[in-house]
């Protein structure tokens, strides 16, 4: 209970999460299936082998013809054209299209050979064989053209894009079945104290319910990881070891990681790993830790509810959607709005502070404090607090990061 001789600057921690992201092994890739590709990462570049379409196709109901025919053809002077067949989709015309002639075509069916644009039906009257033109068209004139959607040997999507669902109807388009991901990290998730009740438990006496183990989960889910949590872990050496040793490329321990006689996974990581960084200049999470277990990156997160989120997110999440293919930034929106009022801070550290929006404008939470984490669900999002500055004073423009 010592408390912490030297505290590492959140630029530098920054630093050694993205150099130990490009230290670790080439990330793992898979293929999976169209209806579960979304929101995956691509792990390629793709191409396509095809023409999307790959035929001269009507995209209006009504005839197609010869353009040059209907030259002169108006309401006054409808010409006429002999009827000759009639193209749906899906069906090819076998008969070639002469001068004078037309074929009734729906929307999407190919163009008949011999003709050149499609004369829409509200400018056409017919009966039986014969059809008159009150209007004129142009050469290619309601015609989608050969590749008019996408080019044989073009690039289509480009590596490191999360696949949305209309991606998804591009690559179908195209003929891709199988979609080559980035794996999604697996992170295991520890959630300590023996003063905790399982996650959704009423809290009774003096014991709380799980917090940071559901947020955590939809973290990491957000973050494209799969999490892993094996339940509550009491605050033993032995026990947290264990759970520890098991295989992830992630592991998150939240609670126990400061300086306390029960604070156990600093030490238990310095021992049989690596503690790089232990203790942080920020406000909160300033007890959070980060290291290498095997082949394992751990990150040791405060069991305080506020700091657990802060420090995810700036270090434990970012090292996660490098892993899978992401950028590293914050998945965050971000707007400029002035303050209502001053924002304090203590120069020397980085300040999360969580922050409202009332009429355009930023008002700090009044709601604080590391345990309280009621103050991250009234507040629309944070301000970050450079470690140089104490602060901004009223009607500055800040960067709000909006939770939404």
């Amino acid at each position: 209970m010592k408390g912490f001789a030297h505290r590492t600057t959140v630029d530098d921690a920054l630093q050694w999460v993205d150099e130990t992201a490009r230290s670790l092994p080439a990330m793992r890739t898979e293929s999976c299936s169209l209806d579960s590709a979304a929101g995956r990462i691509l792990a390629e570049d793709v191409y396509s082998t095809v023409h999307v379409p790959g035929f001269p196709r009507s995209m209006m109901d009504g005839f197609a013809l010869r353009a040059e025919d209907t030259q002169g053809a108006a309401p006054y002077n409808p010409l006429s054209f002999r009827i000759v067949g009639t193209a749906m989709p899906g069906q090819v015309v076998s008969t070639e299209v002469g001068p004078g002639q037309a074929v009734r075509i729906m929307t999407g069916a190919p163009l008949p050979q011999g003709t050149d644009a499609v004369l829409p039906v509200e400018y056409t009257e017919s009966t039986g064989e014969t059809m008159l033109a009150s209007g004129e068209v142009s050469p290619g004139k309601h015609v989608g053209r050969v590749g008019e959607d996408i080019l044989e040997h073009s690039k289509v999507l480009s590596a490191s894009r999360r696949l949305r669902p209309q991606d998804l109807g591009v690559l179908s388009s195209i003929g891709h079945s199988l979609i080559p991901v980035h794996s999604r990290p697996r992170v295991r998730v520890l959630i300590t104290g023996n003063e905790l009740l399982p996650a959704g438990s009423r809290p009774v006496g003096v014991r709380i319910s799980d917090a940071n183990g559901p947020m955590l989960t939809a973290l990491i889910q957000r973050d494209g990881g799969v999490p892993d949590c094996p339940g509550l872990i009491p605050d033993d050496p032995v026990a947290l070891l264990s759970a520890m040793q098991e295989p992830a490329d992630v592991i998150l321990i939240s609670g126990g990681s400061s300086t306390g006689q029960e604070d156990h996974a600093p030490r238990l990581l310095a021992e049989y790993g690596e503690l790089a960084i232990h203790g942080l200049a920020m406000r909160p999470s300033s007890p959070a830790g980060m290291g290498r277990l095997g082949s394992s990156v751990v990150f040791l997160l405060p069991g305080n509810p506020v700091s657990c989120l802060c420090a995810y997110d700036f270090f434990a999440g970012r090292l996660i959607r490098q892993l899978g293919g992401q950028s590293a930034n914050w998945p965050y929106r971000c707007r400029k709005l002035p303050l209502n009022r001053k924002l304090v801070s203590v120069a020397g550290r980085v300040d999360y502070a969580r922050v409202r929006i009332i009429a355009a404008k930023v008002e700090p939470t009044a709601v604080s404090g590391a345990s309280v984490l009621s103050s991250t669900t009234l507040s629309d999002g944070f301000v970050v607090i450079p470690a140089d500055s104490e602060g901004f004073p009223e009607s500055t423009v800040v960067d709000v990061w909006l939770y939404d």
